[in-house]
């Protein structure tokens, strides 16, 4: 599994997941929504961390830079 996912990806990525887990805590999403967001929270996490997006293959795109691999 080859990272193709760039710094500020990740950064991105995992603060939508903060702020969908703050809009969730809070209250301001409920219901399937916040279901939902909090699945994709999950998701942005895991592959924020990992560096590797499944959805970036098909369409090969890379937001990492060639000499940082």
């Amino acid at each position: 599994m080859k990272k193709n996912m760039g710094m500020a990806d990740r950064i991105i990525r995992i603060s939508a997941a903060v702020i969908i887990a703050v809009l969730a805590l809070t209250g301001v999403i409920s219901g399937a929504v916040a279901v939902v967001l909090g699945i994709a929270a999950v998701v942005f996490v895991a592959t924020g961390f990992i560096g590797f997006c499944p959805a970036y293959l098909p369409f090969k795109i890379f937001t990492r830079k060639p000499d940082a691999q």
